[in-house]
């Protein structure tokens, strides 16, 4: 071939090969249809969308025990999932479609119409729980006999127990893109995480969310031709991360068993609104933490209403509960001696402050007021005080400031790193809120002072400060930091950090051994002769003290509290009880509460004894 006729052939070919390359830009880049141009979609995104379905299966985050290694989220088994079809064709026989409706218990034409208008892969859902439907081994063995297109059971790892009340301490997870955006846009930019991504709402979920995200998802993959239809021979296909050692498990100081009857328990005792804490009174562990209204799992698209919120952690007004507070105060401030007599006639005289028991109690030691939580004795003693002695003492026993398990910046321990607080959402509660600095002439004056020592005006506590109080009071003054994690490990069972239980002191110091255990006298004296008096019939001997504050709030009640320990011989819990919105003069449901919580208290520890007996 000459080479005049080798140029023109060349000349031809590329020529081709441009058509060639030309068209298939056109066909890539350029709407090919009048619908797939109404959605702004290319022939390429119409390909892909057609050819790989995927389904989600497992977020890959990590999970929370209890202490026991009991799941408290992260609740695998077999769903069925439905993948998208071409509308009019069959998925099989019309008797293996009547078979599935009979099994999932769905009317045929509801069955159709879901198979009909499926878009995107997703799961036959629960109507009860808005979660994919957990298939009973009946159902799976009855459906695994069916040839049906698109339909299949996989295995689905869900966030928590759709049956089982969550733990708000534990919290929740949800779509938070600003979050998302704030916290990882590192990640973002390196197309490590999506906007889309689930992330942590509150409680551990939120505070861990950076230790928890893993890896990656574990999704299904179903493939299909451009016309829709399964691409024989790939069928579907299961995509998990590599990486062995994720997801990570937290291991957490609460015991499944309690939080789950103490739930059950405060519900059916009639508390609507409030908390239950249970700390160990060796390290201040949270061994149950209750709050109502219980939070349910909201139907998808709806946000999660006001169970949500930890009411363990926040601040309400105390009431009487401060009277603890108040005498030590004094006795450490030398304001007060412990057979000291007070008279009680009803009337404090100024302020409009009065006793709650009509012609009042009389002449009383200290450690009767106390006991019989009398307002004019607690009053004449924050008048003797100093507005800062009064304060400190409140920060001795852990008041005042946040006190649960925290790293500061610059600590570490383990493989953590602070800044890090477990209960971000905790609140710090007040003595003399914003009047500060303290004008003791203005606080006598305004009568502030003298309520402020009854634990009203602008005093404040949140139910796992009032617990750990107790605990504190039981350990002669040594304030501990509550936890509510032990440890968390790899997924091969490798630790990568072990908590250890924190002490809180004060900068003012503790209050003294002497003054704890008039407080503890006191307290047990409450029980035995004062306004705890029918806490006599609880399984344990306690100890304790009752409040009972106004809201605040015009028709909202009144918050009732008891907090205590026990077995009051020698304490191993500490508990506290608080009841909001209760009508006035009711009677203490927080009282009665406490007792039937430690009643439950020793028959799970009973049940922990024999469980481990039979172990050994």
């Amino acid at each position: 071939m000459s080479a005049s006729r080798m140029k023109t052939a060349a000349a031809l070919i590329a020529a081709l090969l441009l058509v060639a390359l030309l068209r298939l830009g056109w066909v890539m880049l350029w709407p090919w249809s009048p619908a797939s141009s109404a959605r702004h979609a290319t022939a390429s995104e119409t390909a892909v969308r057609q050819r790989s379905h995927r389904l989600l299966l497992d977020a890959g985050r990590g999970d929370f025990v209890d202490r026991s290694g009991l799941p408290l989220t992260g609740f695998a088994y077999e769903a069925l999932a439905i993948f998208p079809h071409p509308s009019g064709q069959p998925r099989g026989s019309g008797r293996d479609m009547a078979e599935l409706a009979r099994v999932l218990q769905a009317g045929s034409e509801e069955l159709w119409q879901e198979l009909e208008r499926r878009k995107e892969p997703g799961f036959w859902m629960d109507a009860k729980s808005g979660l994919p439907l957990r298939l009973s081994p009946r159902q799976r063995t009855e459906l695994a006999g069916l040839k049906l297109e698109g339909v299949a059971i996989l295995p689905y790892r869900a966030r928590r127990d759709p049956s089982s009340a969550a733990v708000q301490a534990i919290g929740y997870v949800s779509e938070n893109p600003e979050r998302i955006a704030a916290a990882y846009g590192k990640r973002l930019a390196a197309g490590k995480a999506s906007l889309r991504d689930a992330t942590g709402g509150g409680g551990l979920e939120l505070s861990l969310d950076g230790l928890l995200r893993g890896t990656g998802p574990a999704y299904a993959s179903y493939m299909t031709d451009a016309a829709g239809l399964p691409l024989k021979g790939l069928g579907l296909t299961v995509e998990r991360p590599a990486n062995p050692r994720y997801p990570l498990q937290v291991r957490t100081t609460l015991s499944l068993p309690l939080q789950v009857e103490l739930q059950r328990y405060a519900g059916e005792a009639g508390l609507k609104k409030g908390a239950v804490v249970v700390l160990d009174v060796r390290n201040s562990d949270i061994l149950a933490m209750v709050s109502k209204p219980d939070m349910e799992l909201p139907a998808r698209g709806e946000a999660f209403f006001d169970g949500a919120a930890n009411r363990a952690v926040r601040a309400y007004a105390p009431g009487s509960i401060f009277k603890l507070v108040t005498e030590a105060a004094a006795l450490e401030a030398g304001a007060a001696e412990p057979g000291e007599e007070f008279y009680c006639g009803g009337e404090y005289g100024h302020h409009g402050l009065s006793c709650w028991k009509e012609g009042g109690h009389g002449r009383l030691t200290l450690e009767q007021g106390l006991a019989q939580s009398c307002n004019i004795v607690f009053a004449a003693l924050a008048e003797r005080l100093r507005p800062d002695e009064l304060a400190a003492a409140a920060d001795k026993l852990g008041l005042g400031r946040r006190i649960g398990w925290h790293l500061e910046a610059g600590r570490r321990e383990g493989a953590l790193s602070g800044p890090l607080r477990l209960i971000g959402e905790e609140e710090a509660g007040t003595v003399f809120g914003a009047a500060s600095p303290w004008s003791r002439l203005e606080l006598l004056r305004s009568g502030k002072l003298a309520r402020s020592g009854i634990g009203q005006e602008d005093v404040r506590m949140t139910p796992l400060q009032a617990a750990n109080l107790a605990a504190t009071i039981v350990n002669g003054g040594r304030v501990a930091e509550p936890a509510l994690v032990k440890e968390i490990d790899f997924a091969d069972g490798q630790r990568l950090a072990a908590l250890r239980s924190h002490a809180s002191p004060s900068a003012h110091g503790q209050i003294s051994p002497r003054t704890a255990a008039m407080l503890r006298r006191g307290m047990e004296q409450v029980v035995a002769s004062g306004t705890g008096r029918g806490l006599h019939r609880a399984a344990w001997p306690l100890a304790g003290k009752s409040g009972t504050a106004e809201s605040g709030r015009p028709g909202a009640g009144n918050s009732q509290w008891f907090i205590g320990y026990g077995p009051a011989d020698h304490p191993r819990y500490a508990v506290a009880v608080l009841a909001e919105e209760r009508p006035e003069g009711s009677a203490n449901l927080a009282a009665r509460l406490f007792g039937g919580v430690m009643d439950r208290i020793a028959a799970w520890e009973r049940a922990a004894l024999a469980s481990s007996a039979q172990e050994k």
